[in-house]
């Protein structure tokens, strides 16, 4: 079965600016995010990538623009199922007020019971996304070989979701996974069992250097904006 490249979208406007962006429209890449979609092409230029699939939203299709131009053979195929997490009411918002409302708790310690107001549940966000990975996996294999590589570009949330799902992990622990903005996660697919081979890779080690503060115990809902 064919080996799955997922990329997070490169750092936004609503990175920078603390905002929960959800499905918001009009939320574009900024100055670095831009940089992160000009470099993946080179970053990626040693995969043999058969197909690319992305998530809808403005931010994702830009991250994929630059590889598109690189590789004029290729099209984006835009899958809803892969866009980022419905959070109703709590789209929008500054992710420093979010932190006072009861969900977060949930959302950080137990969000296979948590669902946002006016959007979809986690769980919902998981499945949806884990059967698009499915359905795509058997199109490749039968369009381009066992064999094929494949991108998807993606949002934190589904990318981590995705990666708990591959590991066999609870939905409950998924918020122990990091991936940064612009990263690459990749998941091998085989006939029995999926193998992690990469995650959160963006060789870029700064985001792991001490911070004059600190950051937060609880992840960052929708994936936080990386390295300052």
């Amino acid at each position: 079965m064919p080996t799955l490249i997922l990329v997070r979208h490169g750092r936004s406007t609503a990175n920078t600016s603390g905002l929960l962006a959800g499905r918001t429209p009009g939320v574009a890449l900024d100055e670095r995010g831009a940089a992160q979609a000009a470099a993946l092409p080179g970053r990626l230029d040693a995969l043999p990538i058969a197909e690319v699939v992305a998530s809808p939203l403005q931010r994702c299709q830009e991250t994929v623009r630059p590889l598109l131009d690189a590789r004029p053979g290729l099209r984006v195929h835009t899958d809803e199922r892969i866009g980022e997490c419905d959070y109703g009411d709590w789209s929008g918002r500054k992710l420093a007020e979010l932190m006072d409302e009861p969900l977060m708790e949930v959302v950080q310690a137990h969000p296979s019971a948590a669902a946002f107001p006016g959007g979809e549940s986690m769980r919902a966000m998981q499945t949806r996304a884990a059967e698009a990975v499915r359905e795509w996996n058997a199109r490749v294999e039968r369009d381009h070989g066992a064999d094929a590589v494949y991108l998807m570009c993606s949002h934190g949330d589904i990318i981590k979701s995705l990666v708990a799902d591959a590991l066999g992990l609870h939905l409950d622990l998924f918020q122990r996974i990091s991936v940064e903005p612009c990263s690459v996660t990749a998941i091998r697919y085989t006939r029995l069992r999926p193998f992690l081979v990469r995650l959160g890779d963006t060789g870029d080690f700064a985001s792991l250097a001490p911070r004059e503060e600190p950051p937060a115990g609880d992840a960052t809902v929708g994936g936080g904006a990386g390295a300052p």
